[in-house]
C-alpha cells in the first residue's frame, strides 16, 4: 500500500508506521511525489487537500498531523458506521482517521490547560473520551477494524494483518502485607486506632498475625500462583519499594530480607516492574534509586514501570522513565475511571509531542482497575464482574490486548473486600473455557 501526501513531518511518519503496524503485513510505503503515486498501479491512497486519480482512495486531510506546537482544536464528533469519529473530511473516508488517531494516541488534550483533580492527575472527565461518552470504547480499534472494510471493498487483493486477542493480567504491590514486617512502631500504631475505634476484630486479627497464628490477610501470593498455573497465564508484578514508607508509600520496607525475599521469589517466575513510589514523581533521581534497588535484589535489569496511583504528568514522567531506562510501561488509564485513556486496546509507542519525535517507550494501557471499580465507582464484586465481562467480549471481538490491574489484597481474607477474590477466579478460569 502505498500512501502520497503533499508533505511529510514527524506526526505522519509515527501515525504511518502505527497504522501500517497494526492493519497491514508490512509497512506502508510513504512518497511525497506526486509522478511516483501516479504511476504506481497498485492499492494507493491519497492523504492531500484533493484528488489526484480515479483508482486512488482519497482523504482529505486535516492539518493537525503537519501543524507544528500545540494548540486547542476543534473537535465535532459525529457518528461513522456506528462510532463517534472526528475531524470531518470530504472524500472517501468521512473523517481524517489519521489525525483522530494521533490525536487521542499523542494524548493532545493532556498537554492542554486543564484543572487537575485533588491527585494532581488529568482528570478523565476533561477528557473527549468522557465527554462524548466513548471512554469504555477502544475506538481506534473500531475505527481500524471499519477502515479495513472499506478498504478491502476498494482493493479486494489487498491483504491484512490477522491479529490475535491477548490478556495480560497485572499486579500493584504497594502494600505486600497488611500487619507483617511493619516493625513496632507502625504496628503499634494499628493497634492504638483499632482500640479508639473499637475495631476489636480487626485488633485481634493483627495480634493473631503478629502471633502466627493465622495468614496475614494481604498474603495471597500462593493462591494468584496456582490461579495463575491452571490458567496458564504470565503476569507482570509491578513492586514498590520507596525507602521511606509516608504519605501513599505505605509498602513494607525493601530493606527487610523477607521483602527482598518476597521480590526475588517473584522475579523468577513473572515478570517484574517498578512501581515508582509517588515520591519519586518530584525527584528523578530517587526513581533511579528505587529502579536499582530492584535490580539489586532481583539481579535483573528493570525495564518495565507502572505509576503509584497513576501518578502522570505528561510530557515529564515518560521523560524520567525513559532517562531511568525504562522501555515498557503500563500506566495508560485512568486513577478514576475504568476505560480506555488513549482509546486503544493495543500496545503503542510514545509520541513526546513537545520535542515532536517518537521515542522508544513502548505503552501498553490498561483498561480495568479494581481500585477504580471498589473506591471511584464502588461497585459490588457482581456488578464489577459484569463490568470486566463487558471489557472481555468488545475486545475479544476486536482481537485487542485486554490488560487489567490488580492489588493483592483484593484476593485476602480482609472483609473490606468479601467477594473480590471468587469474582477474579470466575473470570480467570472462564476464560479458559471460553477460548478452548
Amino acid at each position: 500500500m502505498l500512501l502520497y501526501s503533499q508533505y511529510t513531518s514527524p506526526r505522519l511518519s509515527y501515525i504511518i508506521a502505527l497504522l501500517g503496524n497494526e492493519i497491514f503485513n508490512e509497512p506502508l510505503r510513504h512518497t511525497t511525489d506526486k509522478t511516483v503515486f501516479l504511476d504506481d498501479s497498485g492499492p494507493k491512497i491519497n492523504y492531500s487537500g484533493e484528488r489526484l486519480s480515479a483508482g486512488e482512495f482519497f482523504i482529505q486531510n486535516h492539518p493537525l498531523l503537519f501543524e507544528k506546537g500545540i494548540r486547542e482544536q476543534k473537535i465535532h464528533c459525529f457518528l461513522f458506521l456506528d462510532q463517534p469519529v472526528f475531524f470531518k473530511s470530504e472524500g472517501d473516508h468521512a473523517f481524517d482517521i489519521f489525525a483522530a488517531c494521533f490525536y487521542l494516541l499523542s494524548r493532545y488534550e493532556e498537554y492542554l490547560p486543564f484543572e487537575p483533580d485533588h491527585y494532581g492527575r488529568f482528570p478523565y472527565r476533561a477528557s473527549l473520551a468522557f465527554r462524548e461518552k466513548f471512554l469504555d470504547s477502544p475506538l481506534v480499534n473500531h475505527w481500524l477494524e471499519s477502515f479495513k472494510k472499506v478498504l478491502r471493498a476498494k482493493f479486494p487483493q489487498l491483504l491484512f494483518r490477522i491479529k490475535e486477542f491477548r490478556f495480560i493480567p497485572s499486579y500493584d504491590i504497594d502494600m505486600a502485607y497488611s500487619y507483617r514486617h511493619k516493625g513496632f512502631r507502625r504496628n503499634a500504631g494499628g493497634f492504638v486506632r483499632s482500640f479508639l475505634k473499637g475495631e476489636w476484630n480487626r485488633l485481634l486479627d493483627r495480634w493473631d498475625v503478629l502471633f502466627q497464628k493465622k495468614k496475614d490477610p494481604f498474603d495471597t501470593y500462593e493462591w494468584l500462583d496456582s490461579l495463575h498455573l491452571y490458567c496458564r497465564t504470565r503476569a507482570y508484578y509491578f513492586f514498590l519499594v520507596a525507602r521511606q514508607q509516608k504519605g501513599v508509600d505505605k509498602n513494607i520496607s525493601p530493606a527487610l530480607k523477607e521483602m527482598q525475599a518476597l521480590i526475588s521469589y517473584h522475579a523468577r517466575g513473572y515478570s517484574l516492574g517498578i512501581h515508582p513510589s509517588w515520591q519519586s514523581g518530584d525527584d528523578d533521581l530517587l526513581l533511579r534509586e528505587e529502579i536499582e534497588c530492584l535490580e539489586n535484589i532481583t539481579g535483573i535489569p528493570v525495564k518495565c514501570s507502572r505509576q503509584h496511583y497513576i501518578r502522570m504528568t505528561l510530557p515529564q514522567t515518560y521523560r524520567n522513565l525513559i532517562r531511568a531506562g525504562i522501555e515498557k510501561d503500563f500506566s495508560m488509564g485512568y486513577g478514576g475511571a475504568n476505560g480506555f485513556r488513549a482509546s486503544i486496546a493495543s500496545s503503542f509507542y510514545w509520541y513526546d509531542l513537545e520535542e515532536e519525535k517518537q521515542t522508544g517507550l513502548k505503552l501498553y494501557p490498561f483498561c480495568f482497575m479494581d481500585a477504580n471499580a471498589y473506591y471511584e465507582t464502588q461497585l459490588t464484586p457482581k456488578e464489577a464482574f459484569d463490568e470486566l465481562m463487558g471489557y472481555y467480549r468488545k475486545l475479544k471481538q476486536l482481537n485487542g490486548l485486554m490488560i487489567t490491574v490488580w492489588h493483592n489484597q483484593f484476593f485476602g481474607t480482609d472483609p473490606l473486600f468479601s467477594g473480590w477474590k471468587e469474582v477474579y477466579e470466575v473470570f480467570l478460569k472462564d476464560q479458559v473455557y471460553w477460548d478452548m
